[in-house]
């Protein structure tokens, strides 16, 4: 058997980052953090938890938000231009034509 080419087999602390629970194991990597574990993962435990560790519910909140604001201006400028057409087509129909206007003299 070729001695130096199998890893370096050692005692190893797994961390579990949501209930901070340790498992120590002989592996050949060391410092291994793990997001669930058995104490704490919805399908051994039969509750239903949210682990949220890169904020992602704050930022779709922050992206609904600013969602939501942008569709009313959206709106707004909606309105606004509908108000500026109406305006416009009452203004075309108090002015007359000049069909209109050579009936009006006669």
């Amino acid at each position: 058997m070729k001695a130096n080419i199998h890893p370096k087999y050692e005692k190893t602390v797994i961390v579990c980052n949501t209930c901070k629970t340790e498992y120590s194991l002989h592996t050949s990597v060391s410092g291994i953090k793990v997001e669930l574990c058995a104490n704490c993962h919805p399908f051994y435990t039969g509750k239903e938890t949210l682990v949220d560790t890169d904020n992602l519910v704050d930022k779709f909140n922050k992206k609904k938000a600013l969602a939501e604001s942008t569709s009313a201006n959206v709106l707004n400028k909606k309105d606004k231009l509908l108000q500026r057409k109406q305006k416009a087509m009452q203004a075309k129909s108090s002015t007359s034509s000049l069909k209109d206007m050579l009936a009006q003299i006669k």
